[in-house]
């Protein structure tokens, strides 16, 4: 039984200094992950548009036309509900056949 009171645990004031430092290390790191995640969001439509307009320019081979989104979908160059970015903006085919994407009204 004596061997059981000399062991040591932590103290109230040492945990609370622990959970302090904890909390501080995750006050800072949250909003460093909520900008990269619009940085992220950026890239990804970017490569978006990118294969889109590969898709228009393959289209535009086979088919000797521009074409515009629900031509992309129907003939099976783009699969149904991609036709916007994954951080919602609106992509765009001009009649010569160049992709840009553009902030949803």
């Amino acid at each position: 039984m004596k061997r059981l009171k000399n062991q040591r645990g932590f103290t109230l004031i040492e945990m609370l200094i622990v959970m302090l430092i904890i909390t501080v290390l995750i006050a800072i790191a949250i909003p460093n992950v909520s900008k990269q995640t619009s940085a992220v969001d950026e890239k990804g439509c970017k490569a978006f548009v990118q294969m889109v307009q590969g898709q228009v320019e393959s289209y535009r081979m086979d088919k000797k036309a521009v074409p515009v989104m629900a031509d992309l979908v129907s003939e099976g160059y783009l699969k149904t509900g991609e036709t916007s970015c994954p951080n919602g903006e609106v992509i765009n085919i001009s009649v010569d056949g160049v992709v840009s994407s553009s902030k949803a009204s």
